[in-house]
């Protein structure tokens, strides 16, 4: 056994195998001096063709250039403009911090964007690490070379990797770095990432301060016909004094460049307002359900202020995030922590109030007609991607929900009547989507067969409703049977599991979530109630076919209920049928006939079959027990069926004997039979 164990073990070792395998090599070249053939126990691998000399280690900004789509998200018109994001968001960060109080855009027609600002510069000394490379050139060549690894210099920011700048060098072809530090000028050039020259010092300078960043994208990267769209960097550089209202930014761009566009030549952005203003020049001269409600809360270090503004309005809705003045087109946590606050603060307040309807509403039905914008400012952010388009840290839910509900729940009670408009508005936004969800998941649409059906239904393939029908069958078993006996051009087949429910006993809300109901109401393509339309029925007979027993009237019974209470216009129609499948199959030598029920028996006994022989007499216990072709032979077969065609007796007694006999009150049933005790006859039992 030991011997067994330590053989495994050598098998499973994979230097055993090669030792195997050279072994292998060796008895080869044995032979082959002595002129013989040995066959080789096992292939030699491919290995030569894979080598160390095949792996490439990039250095520099090598990577960004061979695969700038991990940087920047693309070499799209989206990538391109993500450039600029990377320079006016480090030009943000020095006004977020304090130390810059405008910002410049230009826009040349050299196709140069050029973005300046008067913070602290970019140191331009020595970096202790790169004895020979200024700060200012490590910076820009060298991935994950920054400031903001830490708090030391910036309480937040954008940046994190310290990639960005980075990634705009190594994606440029041309681009220049002029930074007023110290009162001299300090200036160096790069070319795809690469300094072309060394950092040069052109002199003092009085009155100025901080960086210009001067860069043209790189046709190599971004094709031929690359360039920044004006309308864009101007959206995107307005958007930014939004964010921050104690900067101003000022844009310029070259007249040619906007000619036919609502772009201006020149302009200022400065907004105290913040994200209020914003909102309020979004909406334009849309009318609110309430007034905006708005607010910050600032933080002596930054990290965990917060500033929102939120408007109802009958139309879309949209969430506008940021998180460090970032643009978080994707979301995020911070996003989550504003839906939160609201529906919360929105529900408690109809509790508080004693409006019951207000429990059914989401976050949804808040935030469906809501125009928000929300900005964060946190220590460290957690981003998805380097493009930072969704906000992933935890902290953020927990900061903008804590910062937003109080002043959401002061907001309510201070206005009653602006409240209860609200609170009214976003109920009846969570009723009509209670009230459509079923219709808009069946609504038929012009291509009827592209609609989603149930998996159970086994559609025919004729195009057009006419002369089709749908038989509605109990259980898999009958409806494998009726399956394979139906006509696949015209016939459609729906097997429905059980008894399905009472819709006269049953409440509203469970019969929006019965599955069986809904595969049915999608199945025959039009809405219940006020919502069906004859036009849209995707068959034009409605067949229920049942086993013809007391249990499969019972289904019949349910199913007729369903169609009286919820489309009482298919039955009006003409639509609804009932099959009438046999109860007993009757046989004597050759000869085969079927018979619907005890009285048909025995009128066919007396009348079809002689005395010579016995007369087999079999009940069928379900339609599953039928063959296929009997199934068709007798219920299926248009030429040979019985269809008995549901009608309504348009009166008051049809009502009231639906209630009685299918509603909750069994008294009403019990009365029904008392009454009527006495033409009872043979009971199936």
């Amino acid at each position: 056994m030991a011997k067994k164990r330590a053989k495994s073990r050598q098998s499973e070792d994979l230097f055993a195998a090669l030792d195997r395998q050279v072994g292998d090599l060796k008895a080869v070249a044995s032979a082959a001096k002595r002129g013989k053939a040995v066959p080789m126990k096992r292939a030699v691998g491919a290995e030569g063709t894979y080598s160390a000399s095949d792996i490439e280690v990039l250095e520099g900004l090598e990577p960004v250039r061979r695969r700038p789509g991990m940087y920047i998200g693309g070499t799209d018109e989206k990538g391109l403009h993500h450039l600029f994001s990377e320079v006016i968001d480090n030009a943000m960060d020095e006004a977020v911090s304090g130390h810059a109080t405008w910002i410049e855009v230009a826009l040349a027609e050299d196709g140069f964007v050029t973005v300046s600002d008067n913070g602290r510069g970019i140191p331009v000394d020595r970096h202790p690490k790169f004895k020979d490379k200024s700060a200012l050139e490590v910076i820009m060549t060298t991935l994950h070379a920054g400031g903001k690894f830490h708090s030391r210099v910036y309480d937040t920011s954008g940046g994190l990797h310290g990639v960005g700048v980075s990634v705009v060098n190594a994606l440029s072809e041309s681009l220049e770095v002029e930074v007023a530090r110290g009162r001299k000028l300090y200036r160096q050039r790069f070319s795809r990432g690469k300094p072309v020259e060394k950092l040069k010092s052109l002199g003092e300078v009085h009155n100025r301060r901080g960086t210009r960043v001067r860069f043209k994208p790189d046709t190599k990267i971004f094709g031929k016909d690359v360039a920044f769209r004006p309308e864009r960097l101007f959206a995107m550089s307005r958007a930014k004094a939004y964010l921050f209202g104690g900067v101003e930014i000022r844009w310029s761009c070259t007249p040619s460049l906007i000619k036919g566009k609502d772009v201006p030549e020149t302009a200022t952005f400065h907004f105290p307002g913040g994200l209020s203003e914003y909102l309020t020049a979004e909406l334009g001269g849309e009318k609110t359900i309430a007034p905006i409600f708005a607010g910050r809360t600032d933080k002596a270090s930054g990290h965990g202020a917060v500033e929102w503004a939120v408007a109802w309005f009958p139309g879309d809705g949209f969430i506008r995030s940021y998180c460090n003045t970032i643009p978080t087109g994707e979301g995020g946590t911070h996003e989550a922590g504003l839906r939160s606050a609201l529906t919360r603060g929105l529900k408690a307040y109809a509790e508080l109030v004693g409006n019951r309807r207000a429990a059914v509403i989401t976050a949804d039905d808040v935030l469906t007609s809501a125009a928000a914008f929300v900005s964060v400012f946190i220590n460290e952010p957690e981003f998805v991607g380097q493009t930072k388009d969704r906000l992933s840290s935890s902290e953020a839910t927990r900061i903008v929900e804590t910062a937003v509900r109080d002043p959401f729940d002061h907001w309510l009670a201070a206005a009653p009547a602006d409240a209860t408009r609200l609170l009214d508005w976003v109920v009846e936004r969570a009723e009509e989507r209670l009230r459509r969800r079923q219709e808009r998941e069946i609504g038929r649409k012009q291509s009827a067969r592209k609609l989603r059906l149930p998996g159970k239904l086994a559609d025919c393939s004729a195009g057009a409703a006419s002369g089709t029908e749908i038989f509605i069958v109990e259980g898999d078993s009958a409806g494998g049977s009726a399956k394979q006996a139906r006509d696949r051009a015209t016939q459609a087949v729906l097997p429905l599991r059980g008894k399905i429910l009472n819709v006269a006993s049953a409440g509203r809300d469970k019969l929006d979530q019965n599955q069986q109901l809904a595969d049915l109401v999608q199945a025959l393509g039009v809405a219940p109630r006020a919502g069906y339309r004859d036009k849209d029925l995707r068959y034009d007979r409605v067949i229920i076919m049942t086993d013809a027993d007391v249990d499969g009237a019972h289904i019949c019974s349910l199913l007729i209920t369903f169609f009286y209470r919820e489309m009482p216009d298919l039955i009006r129609g003409g639509h609804l049928y009932l099959a009438a499948p046999p109860l007993y199959r009757l046989t004597q030598g050759a000869k085969t006939l079927y018979a619907r029920d005890d009285a048909h028996r025995d009128a066919l006994l007396k009348t079809e079959f002689n005395g010579k022989g016995k007369v087999e007499v079999g009940r069928f216990k379900g339609l599953g027990e039928m063959m296929p072709a009997q199934l068709k032979q007798t219920t299926m077969d248009p030429a040979k069926r019985i269809l008995l065609r549901v009608e309504i007796a348009e009166d008051e007694a049809t009502g009231a004997a639906v209630d009685s006999l299918m509603g909750n009150k069994p008294e009403a049933r019990f009365r029904f039979i008392q009454e009527r005790a006495e033409f009872a006859r043979d009971l199936d039992i």
